[in-house]
Order: structure tokens, then sequence, then C-alpha cells
């Protein structure tokens, strides 16, 4: 079927969804824009400042979306085209949007809190340290599965033969490997991260500092973008992969405990122009190559080879695609430093919802790149390669369908549609990898707090909470393969959504308001998950992989908890109300 047909059925089934569907969960959650926002009302210069929603759109976006929704409909097209399209665009709207849209909504109602504190509010302390406990495993999990990526990603190489072009024809660094050719494409996305990186502080100061003009600032954010793919061109920078782990690990950590104009706020809004065009280069493209005759060449349903590599349908290929349909991690994001910039509570749908729909529509665009412009022998062989040698890399699989398809739509040479589709992804693992790194911060400083009466000064200082974070990351990445790492992110990450809707459906019934909109997909989400942990704890044991063991177990132990936590809750919910809500609240 052309590709044309599921993209205009996607996206005007999003556009319906915020029209409707998202306005009348605003009217549920008593929208109310005389509200002050934590932003205006505990506006410090450092973690609370009021910003435009612009502003605060692209940071949200760039660090929800990162590497999720490209990395995750690209593994999980191995089961067809078909069941991964359904899941992105039924669960973007009626989870995903809904999980985002209503947890920035009340992180911001409770004083730009993490959901660790809505729990505290809805579940009592028990629900906040179970919360606090799950929520640093699994952003140790995140880091580590996209460090991992990074730096296998950012020494991608690819035979010039496959692109299309001989040696010298290209622009393209050459490496002989094996007795062929290889075109350096990861290279370029190497140093246009370390350009970006650089710029981002001038950027920043300029913006926050010296007032300078949001025009001006999408202008000189174009020309760096621009300037770092140049300069990669010509100057490609190759390390090995535990190089660049190492490297990018010392950046996040300082990137973590810098305030957010610094570097968190102007890095994203600069790896987001890329982002912003990425998406239109992609819509634009799949719009003339579906008028050309482009077709979905990928088969509807391969439900035999995903089930040998991932493991059945349901849950597994639910948790694949993770961040293209829920992901925890947005929650994270929202109550760790969206909602602490917003300077309006009707900035939350604007923000929340709709950057999941946009988030959605990027992977539904990812898989139809997919899809239709790589054949479907090359994509097994990069991104499920049978060769044990040989490592899975998802991020060059994407790259290369998307080099081929600006070729065919907009007639860009493949080598350089190539290097864009890589720069893509990069720049926004790396902003991901920042922002969780910050979210692990705050949330290590919170269970000191449990754990000690009055912690120790070290405990209390962000250098420490940030290289604690950045630490388990590193030896996490480098002691497993991407591929292994990916399945236990996404039982993680869509476990996390799953109690989060439970925490947001707990305040909303001790509010006496509907929240069924938020508990039913918070019982699906759980059932995916668990199942997946279940399986995933078989399989690791089978491997003798202690860490992931570790890690899974911990993991459904907390989930039953804060469960069993929901349950009572909502037994008893007039008790939980009078122990849990302030008289004026009630």
């Amino acid at each position: 079927m052309n590709v044309l047909l599921f993209l205009a059925f996607s996206a005007l089934a999003f556009w319906i969804a915020y029209r409707t569907y998202a306005r009348w969960i605003a009217r549920k959650l008593e929208e109310d824009p005389k509200h002050v926002t934590p932003a205006v009302e505990f506006n410090d210069g450092r973690d609370y400042v009021p910003t435009k929603r612009h502003v605060v759109f692209a940071h949200h976006f760039s660090a929800i979306a990162g590497a999720g929704p490209i990395l995750g409909p690209t593994m999980a097209a191995l089961y067809g085209f078909l069941p991964a399209w359904l899941w992105i665009v039924l669960g973007g709207i009626f989870i995903g949007a809904v999980h985002d849209f209503t947890a920035l909504f009340i992180s911001m109602r409770e004083g730009g809190k993490s959901m660790a504190e809505v729990a505290r509010r809805t579940l009592g302390p028990t629900g906040f340290n179970l919360f606090i406990a799950f929520t640093i495993v699994m952003i140790v999990l995140v880091t580590s599965s996209f460090l991992s990526a990074t730096a296998i990603s950012l020494t991608s190489l690819w035979p010039l033969s496959k692109i299309g072009v001989e040696p010298g024809q290209t622009f393209l660094k050459t490496v002989v490997k094996d007795g062929v050719v290889m075109g350096r494409i990861g290279g370029i996305a190497s140093m246009s991260v370390i350009v970006i990186t650089l710029c981002s502080p001038l950027l920043g100061w300029l913006m926050f500092r010296r007032g300078l003009r949001l025009i001006y600032a999408y202008g000189l954010a174009a020309l760096i973008c621009v300037a770092s793919v140049l300069l990669g061109i010509t100057f490609p920078v190759t390390l090995a992969p535990h190089v660049w782990m190492v490297i990018i690990s010392i950046y996040v950590l300082f990137a973590a405990g810098t305030p957010v104009w610094v570097i968190l706020q102007p890095r994203d809004f600069i790896n987001v122009q890329i982002l912003y065009g990425g998406i239109v280069l992609m819509f634009v493209s799949l719009i003339i190559a579906g008028f050309g005759g482009m077709n979905v060449s990928m088969p509807d349903f391969n439900l035999a080879e995903g089930t040998q590599n991932l493991g059945l349908i349901w849950p597994m290929m639910f948790i694949t695609i993770a961040c293209g349909a829920i992901s925890g991690f947005h929650s994270l994001v929202a109550g760790g430093t969206t909602g602490k910039q917003l300077p309006q509570e009707t900035d939350a749908r604007k923000v929340g919802y709709n950057a999941m729909l946009l988030e959605s529509l990027l992977a539904v665009c990812v898989l139809l790149t997919i899809a239709g412009s790589l054949s479907f022998v090359d994509y097994k062989s990069i991104v499920w390669p049978t060769d044990p040698a040989v490592k899975s890399n998802p991020i060059l699989g994407f790259s290369l369908a998307a080099g081929n398809l600006f070729h065919r739509g907009l007639g860009i040479p493949v080598p350089l549609g190539t290097v864009f589709g890589i720069l893509l992804i990069e720049g926004f693992v790396v902003t991901t990898l920042d922002a969780a790194v910050r979210l692990n911060r705050y949330l290590f400083e919170e269970l000191w707090a449990i754990l000690f009466k009055n912690p120790p000064a070290i405990l209390k200082h962000y250098w420490f909470n940030s290289g604690l974070s950045v630490v388990l990351m590193w030896i996490l990445a480098y002691s497993n393969a991407f591929s292994t790492l990916w399945p236990i992110f996404g039982t993680a990450n869509q476990l996390l959504a799953a109690l989060g809707l439970l925490a947001v459906s707990s305040w909303l019934l001790l509010r006496k308001r509907k929240y069924s909109f938020t508990l039913l997909p918070a019982i699906f989400m759980i059932c995916t998950t668990i199942a997946s942990l279940i399986i995933l704890l078989f399989k690791y044991s089978k491997q003798n992989n202690v860490s992931l063991i570790v890690a899974d177990a911990i993991m459904l132990g907390l989930a039953v908890g804060v469960v069993t936590l929901v349950v009572r809750t909502f037994i008893k919910p007039a008790a939980a109300a009078s122990e849990r809500i302030p008289a004026a609240e009630k």
C-alpha cells in the first residue's frame, strides 16, 4: 500500500485528537489559565525559570524525543509494518499523550514536583519511596542504553557501493575494511555533536542574559547546525566506541550540574532545529515519494522472525517501540524540568499533549521511511545481524533509509541524506543523556533524605549525585550490548509510565474527579510490562546476566508494591483523601 495513505491517516488522527480529546481531558483536569505556575511562584534563576512556551516546547520535545521514537520503531519493525503502525497511532493518542499531559499538569499543580512527590501525596510515604527507587533504576537503564547506542553509531561505517557512489565521488571520508571501501558516516556526526555542545553556552548567555530576540536565536541556532555539519564533513572525528563512552560520560557529568540556561536549554534549542528539519524533510519526502508511487515494501506481518529475536508480539512489541507510543521518561522530564519553566497552566496541554503527538508522528515517519526505503535484507543485516561478531546498529539502519528517502523524494544525494539521518539522532541521544542524569541527580538527593535523617554534606552535593549517576550508566553500558539493554529499558520505561498513570488516577480519585481515561491505560500497561519483566527474567537467567537479573527482579518487586498501594487507595479513597490532601483542596 502507498506510504502516503498511512501518513495522511496518521496526521489526521493526531490533529483530531488534539482538537477534541486533549480539550476534553483539560476540562476533566479543571485547567485554569489564572492559576499561578511554579515557574512564576518559585522563580530562582536556576531550576525554576519562567520561559516562553516555544522555547520550553523545544526543550521538552528534544528531551523526550531523543532517539526513542527512532530506535524503537526501527527495532520493532521486525514484527512487520502493520502491528507497529497501529500501536504507534492508537497508543500515542489514547495512552502516551494522555500520560504526558496529565503528568505535566499535575506536576505543576504540585509545585513543579516530580512524579515521586505526586506519589507521596496520593499513595503516602511508601509510594514515594518506591517511586524514587524504581525511577533511579529506570534512568540508569535508559542512559546506559542510549550511551551504548551512541558510542556504536558515532563509529558507523557503510560500504560506498551500497550508498551508490564510487571512491572519490563523494564528500565522505573513507577507510578500507576487509577489502571493502567504507564511508565514515559516524565521524561527521561526532564533530557536529562537539561543535553544538561548545556553542551552547554562548547561545544560552545571549538568550537568557542578554535578551536575544527569539527570531535571532532561531537564526543563530540554525547557523550553528549548518556550521557543525560542514566542519564534520571536513574534519570527521573517529574514535573507538569505548573512548566515546568515556568522553560522553564526562560531558554529561558537567552538563548535569550547571544551571539549565547554560547548556541544557540552549543545547536543546539548537538540536531541536535538526529534529524539526528532519521531521519536515521526512514528511515532505514521504509525500513526494508517495505521489511517485512509493509503497510499503516491508512485510505487513513478520511474526516468526520478530518472535525469534524479540519474543511474543505481546508484550514485547509494545515495550520495544517505547517512546513512539508511550514513555515513562516523559513524566520525569515534565516533573524535573518542564513543569518548572511554563509561565501559564494552559501551556501544559499545548506542550505536554502536543509534544507527544509530534513524537508519535515522528515515529510514524520513521517506520514509513524504513518500510519504504530500505530493503528488508539490508534492514535485518544492520539491525538484527545473525553474525555474533557484528553489533546491532539501528541508528545506521534508520540513517541509510533516510538517505534513500531524501534522495527519492527531494533529490538529495544519498550520502548527504544519510549523514543528516544520523545527525537527526545523535544530538538528541546526548540531549536525553544530560537531561536524564540531571533528573537522576534530583532523585538521588531525595533518596538520601529517605535513608538518612541528616544526610552527610557530600550526599547533598550535586556533583556527587551527578557523578554517581554517570558511573552507574557507564558500567552498565560498557558490560552489555545495546540489543541486550533495549528490551529491559523499554520495559522499565513503559512500567514507569504505567505507575505514573496510576499515581495520576489516584490524584484524580482523591479529588473526586473522572479518572477512567488514565486508569484504563494504566491497567493495560501494567499487565503488558509485568508480563515482559517475567519473560526477560527467564531470558537473563539462561544467559547468567547477573546485573540485568537484579535490575529485573527489583523492578518486579517495586511494581507489585506500587500496585498494592494503588489498590488500597481505590478501596478506601475517603480515608486516603483525609490523610493526604490539604483541607483547602478537598
